[in-house]
Parts: C-alpha cells; structure tokens; sequence
C-alpha cells in the first residue's frame, strides 16, 4: 500500500509517494524562500506556495502507482487571512517573521505570562498568533477586517482543492499557534477575550486522522487518481520529525539541526509538566511534543562562512581536532534571527564578548558552532531526561558538531544514518497508522555514535556558564 506524503518545510516543498517499508516510489521537490524584506519579515504569497505544491504533485502524479492516501506535515506557526470565497487576503507569515516584537511587549503587560504558558503550552512570543494577529489589525486594520477567516497554509490547499470552507485544522497544527488551550483542546477563551476576536474567525478543530475527500473541478480532473483517496489533517513538521526518527517514547529526544534547531519528546502522560521555557505541542489528541527550539542552528554557519569569508577547503574535521573546546575566549550568543526557547526574548540579537586582535575568523567559526550547542544544552538541561537516548538528524548536523553538542550536552549522540526524509516519513507512518495499517517495528538506522570527551565536556560546561551570565546581564 503506497501513500503520497506533502512535505512543506521553510525551505523546499517535497512530494514523495512511499510504500510500507518506507521506501520511495517517486519523489518531486522544489525549493523555494521567504521573502524577508522588510527588515524583520518572514512571508510567502499564498498562491505562490499552492503553486509550488501543485506543482510537485503534477510530477509525482505522472506514472505513478496506486496511492491509498495523502497526508501533510508543514512549517508551523504560520497565519494567512481568506476573505469569504477562501481566497488569500494576506500573505503567509510564518514563524520566524519578528515584526510584532512591540506588540508581544504590549500583550505581556496584560497576562501573566507563566499561567498562560500552562494555559497554552508556549510562552507568548513574536513566534505565535496573538501577537501576530494585533500586530496586523494595528498597522493595517482595513486589510485585517477584509480576512472572514485566519487559517493555516495547510487547511488554506485543502479548502481549495476540496471547495469546503468547512475543513478543520488539526489539533497538531494549531498547538504551534500560541493559541490552543491545551486542556480543552479549543481555542482559548482568554486569549480571544484580550485581542477581542470571536472563535469564528478561526476554524473548527479536529485531529488529524479526519479526511477530507472528493477533489472538486479542475483538480478532478488534474489528479484523477487522487479524486476519491483520503487527505488526512496536516501534521506539524516537528511532530512528524519525531515519528519519523522513531522518537516517539519519552526515553528517545530528538536533535534537529537544520536552518534552525530543536530538541523534543514526545509524552503519552495525560497533562505532562512543561517546564516554563519550554514548549508543548501535539502530535494528535493523545500524544503530547515538549521541547524546545533556537531561531539558529545551520544558519549561524552559513553566517559565519559568508561573512568572515571562511575557507573551508582544507580538513575541516582536522582542523577542529586540534582546537580545544572553548580555546578562543569568546562567548558568543548566537541570536542573530532573534531568541525563541529558552528565554523568549522579544528583541535579542546576536553578541560576542571577549574579541581580542588575536582573534582569527575560524575562532568565530569555532565559538558560532559551540554557542548553538550551548543553547542546546541549556534545553536539554531542562528537559530532564538524562537518561534519555539523543537521536540526531539533519542537513546541518556535520561529524563536528555531532561531537560538539554531544560535548555540550555530556551524553551521547547518535546520527541516524541517512535522511531518508525523515519529516516526510513521519507523516507517512501516521497516514499508516490512520489507515489501521501496522507497520513494522521502526528499526533507526544510526550512522555513527559520537561519545562526549570529558576534557571537553569540563572546558564547555565553563562556557555555558560565561554564556548564561552574557544573557542574563543583555536580557535579564
């Protein structure tokens, strides 16, 4: 039985068509980027990002075999206004868009923010809706009050592609709003209450194991053999991370190291604790995701190699075997795209404190890769789960900062052997499991196991002290 999985991640759309065993049948992927001007922006047309999905789909469509269903899993935290007929009002701002700082300060001095964190599971941050969404009625008030719906990118291609104002959005996808009471799984009534928003504005709720069926018009024709096939809900990206590295019990944590970076567990208590900092979000209505995430990870390198006008030619393992952890002095903040978990910092930036003349462009590099792995520590420090197994996977995750954030964590890190589109997989093996289809036990391939060195371990753990006293002076 094969199933056709969207993968609608920040940098690339993907479809792929799987069969059980997780084998590919066919693949389409187009990459694609945010627009980020002006300053401080994060956005995609609407119907430039249906456009690139369709567009995979054509490819994949083309001599394909039979497709038994399609699921979804998208960058979360992301909003779009639809006027009356679904038709896209706004762009698509995303997570990473940081306009709506000020009024994230201006809403902090009307809650408390530690109960709406249990209240929402999230600390309240330029990440999530509410600020977001009185941000936009602020500076553009005709434009907000043209949208009849907000919704997600994911529920905006399914009411198009179904004609059906009607369908939900998952209860995975709106835990990444900032705006789902994580008790009742509803929209909560105190946020709606502060913005003045009535519930209607958004759409009703539901896991994501409810389909949408019967494409309509044009796409009926288009995709012939998807006319009648299930499309289950969307799936957060980072839930299906989990699902997909085999990380689904709390004693697996999975490390993502892409653009960004997260560490997560996936909880089956009934109402398990957050720590304040941390995150929880969902997989379904049952499964429970908590961890953390930094706004840099594999951007901080690309950074650091595009302005300091690195030279990576040589070895670049060799070169770090012979620098000691920390040897540089430095203690660098990696916020440059803005602070997320832990602190929720409505306006950090990126800092270095101890440059000397001495200080060369690779102690920059050095001290870039070392200061993402802190931040990761600090996450891992609260989760609590020492014992837990670290799974790592990811385009940025190199042999040397596997061994870096194994140092900075002091356990462990195993590198899943391959990509094998783990995102996408994941959302695969939950269209499985909403099909009633038993797959076999998830066996993680991991390419290699790098152990935390403990003279290092000793060395870094200094640094992420120096590290968290830098944060606490700049943003206490």
């Amino acid at each position: 039985m094969n199933v056709l999985i969207l993968d609608v991640g920040s940098s690339s759309v993907r479809a792929i068509i799987f069969s059980e065993d997780g084998a590919i049948q066919k693949s389409a992927k187009v990459p694609y980027k945010f627009t980020t001007t002006p300053p401080g922006a994060a956005v995609i047309d609407a119907e430039e990002l249906r456009g690139l999905v369709e567009r995979c789909l054509d490819e994949v469509l083309v001599s394909s075999p039979e497709i038994a269903a399609v699921g979804i899993d998208t960058f979360v935290g992301n909003v779009l206004g639809v006027d009356g007929a679904g038709r896209a009002v706004t762009p698509i701002y995303t997570y990473a868009d940081t306009r709506s700082a000020d009024d994230v300060i201006a809403l902090r001095a009307q809650i408390d923010v530690r109960a709406m964190h249990e209240r929402t599971g999230v600390v309240h941050h330029t990440a999530y809706l509410p600020a977001r969404l009185h941000w936009l009625r602020r500076v553009d008030p005709v434009g907000f009050a043209s949208a009849v719906h907000w919704i997600d990118a994911g529920t905006y291609l399914y009411r198009r592609w179904f004609g059906d104002e009607r369908i939900p959005m998952s209860y995975s996808v709106a835990s990444w709003s900032g705006m789902l009471n994580r008790e009742s799984l509803g929209w909560d009534a105190r946020w709606l209450t502060l913005l003045d928003l009535p519930e209607s504005l958004f759409p009703a709720l539901a896991d994501y194991t409810t389909a949408a069926r019967g494409l309509v018009g044009d796409y009926a024709r288009r995709w012939r053999t998807l006319a009648h096939v299930p499309f289950f809900l969307a799936v957060g990206d980072g839930a299906a991370a989990n699902i997909g590295s085999d990380c689904d019990e709390p004693n697996r944590i999975a490390l993502t190291l892409g653009t960004t970076a997260a560490l997560r567990i996936v909880s089956n208590e009934r109402r398990p604790h957050v720590p304040f900092g941390l995150w929880h979000y969902r997989v379904d209505a049952e499964r429970h995701l908590i961890g953390g995430a930094t706004t840099e990870g594999g951007n901080i390198f690309q950074w650091a190699r595009e302005t300091l006008r690195l030279d990576l030619t040589p070895d670049l393992d060799a070169e770090f075997a012979r620098r000691p952890a920390d040897g540089h002095g430095l203690t660098f903040l990696p916020l440059l795209a803005g602070e997320r978990s832990p602190g929720w910092s409505a306006n950090a930036t990126g800092t270095i404190a101890g440059l000397r003349l001495s200080t060369t462009p690779f102690d920059l590099l050095q001290a870039a890769l070392e200061g993402v792995a802190l931040r990761l520590a600090t996450i891992a420090d609260q989760l609590a789960t020492p014992d837990a197994a670290v799974i790592g996977s990811g385009g940025a995750l190199s042999p040397v900062w596997a061994q870096i954030i194994a140092d900075a964590l002091n356990r462990p890190v195993s590198v899943l052997a391959s990509e094998k589109v783990i995102t996408a997989w994941g959302t695969a093996r939950l269209v499985y499991e909403a099909l009633g289809v038993t797959l076999g036990a998830a066996q993680s391939e991991i390419g290699a196991v790098y152990s935390p060195r403990p003279d290092q371990v000793v060395r870094l753990a200094a640094a992420k002290q120096r590290q968290h006293e830098l944060y606490r002076l700049l943003y206490a």
